[in-house]
């Protein structure tokens, strides 16, 4: 669990440094931006590596049993996640529409498997990253009201590709990358 929790911390920590303006700065005038650049890629690839050897590793603890119902929940919030992943960075109407599209699919990524796993890992794996998504959108919103914002342009036809290339990626990564990270199928029916 330890482990988990260190990957935890080391990830959504080094996205949390990325947004304290000041810190950052200050990081970036001491070491320079591609060292920074550098030690940041290196510190969310470590912390996402050592999220995964938790998980698939770390110990079972049941913390309570959710009906048997709720496997199907993460089964089908995760199309649209997947979508709104790819959307985030191609400039069509969702994107326009939602503003952060990635924090929506991290909000419906760790809500819908927050209810179909009653363990304690998915509880601090899938919270963390919850309220993680809650805490990066409020602040995002207010630099929004303090900086303004430009209206971003916005294309159908890259809203068809992101839902193309989404609902392809949520079919491969469920069909096969799920097992192979996670250790469990995703397709339970």
């Amino acid at each position: 669990m330890l482990i988990l929790v260190l990957g935890l911390v080391l990830f959504i920590g080094g996205h949390l440094v990325t947004r304290a303006r000041g810190v950052r700065s200050r990081l970036v005038a001491r070491v320079g931006e591609p060292a920074y650049k550098g030690a940041y890629a290196l510190i969310t690839a470590l912390g996402l590596a050592l999220i995964l050897l938790g998980w698939r590793y770390g110990p079972f603890v049941p913390v309570w049993d959710p009906p048997g119902w709720t496997r199907h929940i993460p089964i089908t919030l995760m199309w649209p996640a997947f979508v709104l992943l790819v959307a985030t960075y191609l400039p069509g109407h969702i994107r326009a529409k939602l503003k952060h599209p990635m924090l929506v699919a991290v909000k419906l990524w760790a809500s819908a498997h927050l209810v179909a796993n009653g363990d304690l890992k998915s509880i601090l794996l899938f919270g963390s990253f919850l309220a993680w998504a809650v805490i990066a959108r409020i602040g995002l919103k207010r630099q929004e009201r303090r900086e303004g914002r430009a209206p971003q342009p916005a294309s159908w036809q890259n809203d068809v590709v992101a839902l193309v290339i989404g609902t392809v990626l949520y079919g491969l990564f469920g069909t096969f990358l799920h097992p192979i990270l996670i250790g469990v199928p995703a397709f339970r029916f």
